[in-house]
């Protein structure tokens, strides 16, 4: 049996995979910035070492996108030097790693979806912060390792978009939401489940980058006008352009991933948004 160390546990993704851990034939241990300080390499290696773990999916990470352009030493503290401390422990143990980025190692300037090989470019400390930790887990490169890139994450757990919306909805008569920011949302347990489904089947002499959303794409207007159409909230909802909601990090204006590596390598399906909307609403118990 694999013994997992799960890292961020507490986040959407490593929360979904705490619900979905007791369906599959592992023994996981799940950690968070308590029980695991990652950023310190002795902590993490007597912890692989007492536990005999031999995967590791690193969950954690510094999001707060707006707070790391005056955060710049925190962002890259969890989001690199640790990723470095995990590849470094991983290759010097023989363990496994995945790694969750995100698509805003992007600029947001293409025109069609990204896949894994197109040239980064972030325009923010968090997105730099991301890149480099991709950059020295490749430059470190543990055996049968990968990294995903994923975009938008929603869950039943932690603060996200749907929730935001869902309580908006529920006080406000109207809202604008962003409707020239186009991408695909993640439900998180859509990717938690993915991970758990490939991981005995990734085998690789260099580490892989792959990317998960899921199925479709939309604006940010078109996700909280189907919110509101499935949970009936009567919230109208009205288009508003990025210049008319400002924030300290300019967002990727198009962050739409090519999933077509990820689906051929291990063969999987990728649902469609919106079910997977519903199926979150459902456990949220809002569907309507």
């Amino acid at each position: 049996m694999n013994k997992i160390l799960v890292t961020g546990s507490n986040g959407q993704v490593g929360s979904e995979l705490r619900e979905l851990a007791s369906a599959y034939p592992y023994d996981f241990f799940f950690t968070d910035r308590d029980s695991l300080d990652i950023t310190n390499e002795q902590s993490i290696r007597d912890f692989i070492d007492i536990h005999n773990i031999d995967v590791i999916i690193n969950c954690a990470a510094y999001t707060a996108v707006d707070k790391a352009e005056s955060q710049q030493e925190s962002a890259d503290a969890v989001n690199n030097k640790a990723v470095g401390f995990l590849a470094q422990t991983s290759k010097d143990k023989n363990i496994k790693l995945i790694h969750i980025s995100t698509d805003y190692v992007f600029d947001g300037k293409n025109y069609k979806p990204y896949t894994e090989n197109d040239i980064t470019s972030p325009s923010s400390i968090y997105g730099e912060s991301k890149l480099n930790g991709e950059i020295i887990m490749k430059e470190i490169n543990p055996k049968n390792s990968i990294i995903i890139r994923t975009s938008w994450v929603y869950s039943y757990f932690g603060n996200n978009f749907v929730k935001s919306m869902l309580k908006l909805g529920r006080e406000k008569d109207e809202l604008g939401v962003i409707f020239d920011q186009v991408g695909t949302p993640t439900y998180a347990r859509d990717l938690a489940k993915t991970i758990l489904e490939i991981l005995p089947k990734i085998e690789t002499s260099e580490v892989e980058i792959y990317n998960y959303s899921n199925e479709g794409v939309l604006s940010w207007y078109d996700f909280a006008k189907e919110i509101m159409k499935m949970t009936k909230l009567d919230c109208k909802i009205n288009p508003i352009e990025s210049k008319d909601y400002p924030t300290p990090v300019k967002r990727p204006h198009y962050s739409l991933l090519n999933k077509s590596k990820i689906k051929q390598k291990f063969n999987i399906e990728i649902p469609f948004w919106k079910d997977s909307l519903d199926a979150c609403l459902k456990v949220l118990g809002e569907r309507r």
